[in-house]
């Protein structure tokens, strides 16, 4: 189920609810960015728990296909989460070297993110 999140005078944001859906690939993340932005939703707000396991393991390489698509469509991504059992090194530099950009942050609440995908 996705609640749409008026924002002030910028587009809406979109926040797939808790629990609604898995996401394992690009197709399905093409899918969602496609229903939104019918909505004229320019940000989405999608917690950790929509994403298979596959793509917290960065090998396979599903998290950088996913992500992509976002700069590649010009929305914004916020996954809602709690990232610390991602200890590799490789999970930290990549959620810090998303969070200092606009397309994809990783954040701790949906008040957080809400936030972020304002300013």
């Amino acid at each position: 189920m996705i609640k749409f999140i008026q924002s002030g005078t910028s587009a809406k944001i979109a926040e797939i609810e808790k629990g609604s859906v898995m996401i394992s690939s690009a197709g399905d993340i093409l899918d969602i960015m496609g229903e939104v932005s019918y909505q004229d939703c320019g940000s989405i707000i999608i917690h950790s728990d929509g994403f298979s396991k596959e793509f917290f393991d960065l090998s396979t390489g599903i998290a950088g296909e996913i992500l992509q698509k976002f700069s590649n469509y010009r929305m914004r991504l916020a996954i809602v989460g709690d990232f610390t059992h991602l200890a590799s090194k490789s999970w930290r530099d990549f959620i810090r070297e998303s969070n200092r950009g606009r397309s994809v942050n990783f954040l701790s609440s949906v008040d957080e993110a809400i936030a972020v995908l304002r300013s």
